[in-house]
């Protein structure tokens, strides 16, 4: 949509402004967001509650959008655009893996520019009282956060120990936010195990299953986490068992989980536990089990492992976990993710001369993901599991929404939420949001260097035409050409709270370059 300038047009700038900050139009009004207040001004949330009939619908762009100012919805659309350019994203994905970064003067150029474009995009701020400020104004959009500080893996105890104090941190730091704005805390277990140690305890893990006689005599019972058809190629011989300073330290990570677990128990606040590579996460779901047996009781779990839908073994998996945990009298939460690891996990298969342990399309991958969320939401109806639905695929959100309409799952149950990443799928949060469903986003946070490897994934998800982007890059441009429009016609001159004003003709032109 391309657009000439002229003196009538700039005489009416301020006018424009101001019409472009406000999500309405003279076309249709849109009613506000149905958060009530109470006489001492606090603002409640109340539970949404959606018609049977209501369906996930984001052709209309302006109830989408209509909590999101115009600067705010053409700042995303900037850096998704950004991020979509594949010479620009691996010229800076080099720079930011080169040795440039050593150079002191080099290195805090980067971090800056980092910081106010992809990093303020894809993640909360740099300690928890920044991404408390990210979550309180994503509350007053009606939709939850997850917080998730970013730490890469830990190498020896004291990292461990380290790691642990920031996890608990940022679960007491929500006792200071409204209440039910924040849904669950995580955690990855390499932050608080050592990675070697992980890498150790999977293969004997592994072998255990091949050889039921090997006898381990530091493992507990548990919820069985492996399958004839998982990735047994990472062990090829036979393990050396733990060291007596190995099993200490495995000691010292159950210790560590448990007492973050506890302290969500206490807060009343869910744990997510990340996935991670296949070379440990048998490790990972040991451990993970092993707390659920403690702490998921009362029929609402507090531990929730997660299922990479792009493995091949992952329905197999969770189906054995889940009917397993009914025996025990455990309910079992999950979180459904596609999987974050695919070249790595792909070329370490290939080296060691396996087939990768991914699905070889991703239409099989979306077939798998919506046949785990189908099983899963079965579970939910019967009220023996939860299930975080992770997602970015506008598909996999209608067959959930329409599965969970046909199980008469109610849209207040807290045994069904979705996520997504801060950053990503806006459109489908907020679709979602619009249908009555509870939405989280991800919100990773901590120090820009150590958040870098999180944001060169994100780069490498977003790059090129095909990416998991495109689709919210067209429903921003279409929102953002909506407003001009209204705007140039003489919409509502009524701002959104928040909103920020363009304040010069240099951005309005920029802005009409962006939306062609």
């Amino acid at each position: 949509m391309a657009m000439r300038s002229s003196p009538k047009l700039l005489c009416n700038l301020p006018y424009i402004v101001r019409s472009l900050n406000s999500s309405s139009s003279i076309v249709a009004t849109v009613p506000p967001l149905g958060l009530s207040e109470k006489a001492d001004g606090t603002v409640v949330k109340p539970v949404a509650v959606a018609s049977p009939c209501s369906t996930l619908n984001l052709d209309d762009v302006e109830k989408l959008f209509k909590s999101v100012s115009t600067v705010q919805l053409l700042r995303s659309s900037l850096n998704l655009h950004m991020a979509a350019f594949g010479p620009v994203v691996e010229l800076g994905m080099w720079v930011m893996r080169s040795r440039l970064v050593e150079t002191a003067i080099i290195r805090e150029f980067i971090l800056t520019t980092v910081k106010h474009t992809f990093y303020e995009h894809f993640c909360a701020g740099e300690n928890v009282e920044e991404a408390s400020r990210t979550l309180q104004r994503l509350w007053n959009d009606g939709l939850t956060g997850i917080l998730d500080y970013s730490l890469e893996d830990a190498t020896d105890n004291d990292s461990c120990d380290r790691n642990l104090e920031e996890f608990l941190k940022t679960v007491d730091s929500t006792k200071f936010l409204p209440p039910s704005s924040v849904s669950f805390a995580c955690v990855k277990i390499s932050a608080i195990c050592p990675i070697s140690l992980l890498g150790r305890v999977s293969d004997l893990l592994r072998w255990k299953h091949k050889d039921p006689t090997f006898y381990l005599p530091w493992k507990r019972d548990t919820m069985p986490f492996l399958t004839n058809a998982s990735p047994f190629y990472h062990t090829l011989k036979r393990p050396d068992p733990l060291t007596a300073e190995e099993e200490k330290d495995l000691q010292l990570t159950h210790q560590r989980l448990m007492k973050l677990c506890q302290k969500c128990l206490e807060t009343n606040l869910p744990l997510l536990v990340d996935a991670e590579y296949t070379s440990v996460q048998p490790a990972i779901d040991y451990l993970t089990y092993c707390a659920a047996i403690d702490f998921n009781k009362d029929g609402f779990p507090i531990v929730f492992g997660t299922i990479q839908a792009y493995l091949k073994d992952s329905k197999q998996r969770m189906v054995q976990a889940t009917e397993a945990a009914e025996k025990m009298g455990i309910p079992i939460g999950f979180k459904l993710v596609r999987g974050a690891y695919l070249s790595s996990e792909t070329q370490i298969a290939s080296s060691l001369g396996f087939c990768s342990p991914i699905h070889g399309s991703i239409k099989e991958t979306h077939a798998c993901y919506n046949d785990c969320t189908s099983f899963m939401l079965e579970k939910v109806a019967r009220g023996s599991a939860a299930v975080v639905l992770a997602t970015h695929n506008l598909e996999s959100g209608k067959v959930a929404t329409m599965k969970a309409q046909e199980l008469g799952i109610g849209k207040g149950n807290e045994k069904l939420q979705f996520a997504q990443l801060k950053g990503m799928a806006e459109g489908l949060s907020y679709g979602l949001k619009s249908a009555g469903f509870q939405v989280s986003k991800y919100l990773p946070f901590g120090p820009v260097e150590k958040v870098m490897p999180y944001l060169l994934r994100r780069a490498e998800e977003n790059k090129g035409l095909l990416s998991a982007s495109t689709l919210d890059r067209q429903l921003m441009s279409k929102e953002l050409k909506r407003r001009l429009k209204a705007a140039i016609l003489g919409g509502s001159s009524s701002p959104t709270p928040g909103a920020g004003r363009i304040v010069h003709y240099g951005l309005v032109k920029s802005f009409t370059t962006t939306i062609k």
